[in-house]
């Protein structure tokens, strides 16, 4: 058993805040308006007002002063984010066009040149967080079978095999670069991925031969939209959760959709996120199970309601994730009733002298 260890918090992910408008344009300005709300860690994705990654990668100094702005702030750094670019690693033609606009206009409209800049970024990535300090990163799977999740038309055998191989081959050169730098990269497991729930992870673990570097983002909500048990998940693939996102959602279907939601927005489908504490998930039962098996990593907000306004979200997400951590207990309750014994004592309580 893993020992008990108190998850750190509370932290937030701002990609859903960046804007071109002060404070939120600018590393600096971004840090004082969390600290300010009491946030202890940022994630961040990688987006040029907040960070330039190539030069991350190669310049310790440049790190250095992005850590320095976090330290004047009081907060810390928790991961990188590359959501972005890890979708374009792989990308089904369906979607080719509505993906395009993640990548430099430079690159769009061109597969291939789009394709090798994003796993350009991923190794970037790596050296990054290696020079920041970091231990895990943050980023998405991409996708070419999702197309296929439901079996109609009937799939041609080997369609989801050879996907998954081919997802295999293109991001087994970056988990090993990941693993030269020591970092976990944590697949965010999320619909629209090929990556969307624990079947599909299992795939992918196979055919990059359990790679020690592929690792989980545990987001609950996805799971609840997916009817899917996100308690036990936590006690399957504990090993692999290396980032957390603290998002809350709710699943309410009837007589007219249910888990496909019939093409509706997200206001009107059945399965829908919501702000932290206003939908289902069990959040007690979560942070228990994560403290349970030695979940040390930061318990990340992740604003993304579909009602209510995320500033809001943002100023309650606080005092909601501080009192989900469980800080460990040094001793058991029932200590006070220890007695001492010997090796002569445990046999005679055993019967075996």
């Amino acid at each position: 058993m893993a020992p008990l260890r108190t998850i750190k918090g509370p932290a937030i992910f701002v990609a859903q805040y960046l804007s071109d408008e002060a404070p939120f344009n600018s590393l600096d300005g971004i840090c004082s308006w969390a600290a300010n709300l009491g946030y202890k860690g940022i994630q961040i994705p990688l987006d040029f007002r907040l960070i330039d990654v190539s030069r991350a990668a190669t310049d310790t100094d440049y790190c250095a002063s992005l850590l320095a702005v976090f330290r004047r702030h009081g907060v810390q750094l928790t991961e990188l984010s590359s959501h972005l670019q890890g979708q374009l690693i792989a990308v089904h033609p369906a979607y080719d066009s509505l993906f395009d606009a993640f990548a430099p206009p430079e690159k769009r409209g061109n597969l291939k040149a789009r394709q090798q800049w994003a796993t350009q970024i991923l190794y970037d990535a790596a050296k990054a967080s290696r020079n920041l300090g970091l231990s895990a990163h943050a980023t998405f799977s991409g996708a070419l079978a999702w197309p296929y999740i439901y079996p109609w038309p009937q799939r041609p055998e080997g369609l989801v095999e050879t996907a998954f191989q081919e997802l295999a081959n293109r991001w087994r050169p970056i988990l090993d670069a990941f693993d030269e730098c020591g970092i976990d990269v944590a697949y965010e497991i999320h619909p629209g991925e090929d990556l969307h729930d624990g079947v599909s992870f299992e795939r992918f673990l196979d055919a990059v031969d359990h790679h020690p570097r592929a690792c989980i983002l545990y987001d609950p909500s996805h799971f609840v939209l997916q009817c899917l048990d996100y308690r036990a998940f936590v006690d399957i693939y504990h090993a692999r959760i290396k980032v957390f996102h603290v998002k809350d959602a709710e699943f309410v279907p009837d007589g007219r959709q249910g888990v496909y939601g019939g093409f509706g927005d997200w206001t009107q489908r059945a399965g829908r996120f919501r702000a932290l504490g206003d939908g289902q998930v069990d959040f007690k039962g979560i942070f228990t199970r994560l403290t349970q098996h030695g979940y040390d990593g930061w318990a990340v907000l992740e604003s993304e309601c579909a009602f209510k306004d995320k500033m809001v979200c943002a100023q309650e997400g606080v005092g909601f994730i501080e009192s989900h951590i469980i800080p460990v207990t040094t001793s058991s309750f029932d200590d006070f009733a220890a007695a001492e014994v010997d090796k002569r004592e445990i046999d005679t309580l055993l019967g075996l002298e």
